[in-house]
């Protein structure tokens, strides 16, 4: 009998669930009630046995799995993840970052002179009447820690005369400027608050290709719109026509970003921030598919300094490099075209003093990998001056290691380098040659022949500049520039023309 019902268990297992269900009535009902209990036990086991197994399945769905990716040879090469928390749900990040992005509105006034109203006002150097006009703009900005201190972009409160920040609950603060850095387009304001909600800085070094995030801003005035992408690239940089010294190592998304998102967050699904979306590349002024953002290590050391210094201190490599192209690796011989070619070394800069020549590859600090410039650009902007630091450069195709003591920027001011120029806040002074000031109409001025980190970089100005005139009395050489400055308690208010004789003004405190 046991043999019997061992045999009708087998054909129970082997049917499908109706076939096995009348099978199992038919054959319980020809048993004695003892084999009866026998046969009702092992069915239990059974079921107890697939419940069990099922339920290992689902939570191993649940969990995730490995799944091995295997290339043609049959060689296993790669492990892809497939956990479900790698599956894209957004809705923990953006509900605990959207509180902490912030509408922020600009005034500013812009200053122009009329021009001469007579024949003789033209004759005798009348240069018009200042005419000031107010524009308004706005932006995004990331609150960053609960006392009221907000990130944004310089190029958003460049030239403001006033800060309104907006709260995601409709609370609208007067915001101060910390300060800005036009280098990395990164500008720190701070209202009067406590308790605000914030998004914690990420690590953006860790950002992956391809993993999701999330853009948060005002586009179009549209509050706290909320957008999703993935990241395209890292390490991106963009044509410099203006000839401005700028460290750009950009992570790109295809996150829509729009006229107003400048100065939004870019938070990872975990709700961190990650970037400060900052520019779109496109042809007709609206998003076209590709986007910006500064990265989170980049902004976490800006805003730091702003905040317990007043200002940026960068550390300066002092070198001009290129890419290693293919042509590069052929004739240097090297295994790989990855890292920069010195193509210069700046006398008495760091590089100068730890022995790097025109030649070198430098293929790695700290033995983080370089493969451009922007990355290059992006290690050394988190140092600061007098940091060390280990550069791996390959010479003569044999791999050396040297160690880098990071200088300042700026020489102090009035110093006279060896061409003559002046040393005005990180910038280079001179005399406006006269072919300039004949080209340019003006009768006198100072040139500002090159601009190095400092106040007049973070005023946004560029080479080429002729100061006309500083806190409205006129200059014609360096001396009046800096004579007029000493006797400065506050601030400096600059007037002139740019390198196409175009008005200009720009300020800063001292």
């Amino acid at each position: 009998m046991y043999k019997s019902f061992s045999r009708c268990l087998a054909y129970y297992l082997t049917f499908s669930a109706p076939v096995r269900t009348c099978r199992m009535v038919y054959i319980i009902g020809n048993y004695k009630l003892t084999d009866m209990k026998k046969g009702i036990v092992i069915v239990l086991v059974s079921a107890l046995v697939g419940g069990v197994t099922a339920y290992g399945v689902v939570r191993a769905s649940d969990s995730g799995m490995q799944q091995v990716v295997v290339s043609p040879d049959g060689a296993a090469y790669r492990t892809v993840n497939l956990a479900q928390t790698d599956y894209p749900d957004f809705t923990y990040a953006a509900e605990s970052a959207v509180d902490a992005v912030v509408y922020v509105k600009v005034t500013a006034v812009d200053v122009r002179r009329s021009a001469p109203s007579s024949i003789f006002d033209f004759f005798f150097g009348y240069e018009g009447t200042p005419e000031k006009r107010e524009r308004v703009g706005s932006g995004s900005g990331v609150i960053i820690s609960p006392d009221g201190y907000i990130v944004t972009n310089n190029h958003v409160v460049e030239g403001a005369s006033k800060i309104e920040v907006t709260l995601n609950n409709n609370k609208t603060f007067e915001a101060t400027l910390v300060g800005t850095d036009p280098a990395t387009d990164v500008a720190l304001i701070k209202i009067d608050a406590q308790g605000l909600p914030v998004i914690p800085f990420g690590d953006s070094d860790d950002l992956r290709l391809g993993e999701w995030v999330l853009a948060i801003g005002s586009p179009y005035d549209l509050r706290s719109t909320i957008t999703a992408g993935i990241v395209s690239a890292k390490g991106r940089s963009m044509p410099n026509y203006d000839g401005e010294f700028k460290i750009e190592s950009f992570i790109q998304t295809d996150a829509a970003v729009n006229p107003g998102n400048s100065g939004g967050a870019l938070v990872d699904k975990a709700g961190n921030l990650v970037g400060v979306n900052t520019a779109i590349i496109s042809q007709t002024g609206s998003y076209t598919g590709y986007s910006f953002a500064i990265p989170s290590n980049i902004v976490r050391k800006i805003t730091s300094d702003l905040i317990e210094y007043g200002s940026v201190r960068r550390a300066l490599l002092g070198v001009t490099m290129t890419p290693v192209n293919d042509k590069i690796a052929k004739e240097l011989k090297l295994s790989s075209a990855e890292g920069v070619y010195i193509t210069e070394v700046l006398k008495g800069s760091a590089a100068d003093e730890a022995g790097i020549k025109v030649g070198d590859v430098l293929v790695a600090i700290d033995s983080a990998k370089v493969v451009n410039g922007a990355a290059v650009q992006e290690a050394v902007n988190n140092f600061h001056p007098g940091d060390k630091a280990e550069m791996t450069l390959i010479r003569d195709g044999k791999e050396k290691t040297v160690e880098v003591t990071f200088k300042g920027t700026a020489a102090e001011n009035g110093s006279v380098d060896e061409d003559g120029g002046v040393a005005f806040y990180g910038a280079r002074i001179k005399e406006a040659p006269e072919e300039d000031l004949e080209r340019l109409g003006i009768r006198h001025g100072v040139e500002i022949v090159s601009v190095g980190p400092g106040k007049i970089m973070d005023a946004g100005v560029s080479d080429g500049f002729i100061i006309l005139y500083v806190n409205d009395q006129p200059v014609s050489k360096p001396q009046d520039v800096l004579d007029i400055v000493k006797k400065q308690k506050r601030s400096v208010f600059i007037e002139g023309v740019t390198s196409y004789g175009k008005p200009s003004y720009f300020g800063f405190g001292i």
